[in-house]
């Protein structure tokens, strides 16, 4: 039966991040995570092969650990596939039992801060996401600015994606001075008081780490960490073991003020 993602901006999921360049190193790291005590797994599809990214291969990633499944790949894949071929595979991957899709928020029309403006474009992803929820997954619908950036700035491009029916809605935007530190944790408590669809709103930056640890109380659906560092895949966020640690030690969240 395929796992669903429980959304809940008042319970953060610890959802692994990886890039396997096979089926067995995407089975062994999915095992490895779930241990760590991830709450979720994500593969990203960049360095697998294209022949390899089938249907059943999917399905046998998906079935190795008792954990909701999400898939993304993004233009930067290793590959070179176009946006339709992209697609096409997330498809398959949603058939093979995968609870969540990622979908970028430009594709179709590549644009600034990977928010598409073009009516044209914003259609065709309100077509793909329809498509991906009548297989029964749900579609996280993602950007990636990576600058600092308003609340107000934030709020807007997330209420936007909410618009086009995505069931969570994510922004990566940039902390490098204490400030915007500062600025960031209050972006993340005005999303928590005013945005109705689960989100995602993480930093990448010098802050970004510990954004994304000091932010585990604060709201947001999903936080994405690792297993263990790799040279062929270079994430920078945190350990899963060490998410777990911190939500598990702070153990209050500010939902449990609020009501």
């Amino acid at each position: 039966m395929k796992k669903l993602f429980p959304l809940n901006n008042a319970h953060t999921l610890i959802c692994h991040l990886f890039s396997p360049r096979s089926v067995e190193e995407a089975i062994t790291e999915a095992s490895l995570a779930a241990q760590d005590g991830a709450d979720a797994i994500a593969v990203e599809l960049k360095l697998m092969p294209v022949e390899l990214r089938t249907k059943e291969n999917f399905a046998r990633i998906i079935d190795s650990v008792d954990l909701p499944f999400m898939f993304l790949v993004y233009r930067n894949d290793d590959f070179h596939c176009d946006d339709e071929t992209r697609m096409a595979q997330l498809m398959l991957a949603a058939e093979a039992g995968s609870g969540m899709i990622d979908v970028v928020g430009d594709l179709f029309g590549a644009a600034p801060d990977e928010r598409a403006t073009d009516p044209a474009a914003i259609a065709r992803q309100k077509e793909f996401i329809s498509k991906i929820h009548a297989l029964g997954s749900q579609v996280i619908l993602s950007s990636h600015p990576q600058h600092v950036m308003t609340t107000e700035q934030v709020a807007a491009q997330l209420q936007d994606f909410a618009e086009r029916g995505a069931d969570v809605v994510k922004l990566v935007a940039r902390a490098d001075s204490d400030q915007e530190l500062l600025a960031s944790l209050e972006t993340s408590v005005a999303l928590f008081r005013e945005l109705k669809t689960p989100f995602v709103y993480l930093c990448s930056g010098k802050y970004g780490r510990m954004q994304r640890m000091l932010s585990l109380p604060l709201g947001g659906a999903i936080t994405f960490g690792v297993h263990d560092y790799h040279a062929f895949a270079p994430y920078d966020q945190p350990k899963i073991a060490d998410f777990v640690a911190v939500r598990d030690g702070v153990n209050i969240h500010l939902n449990d003020i609020h009501r």
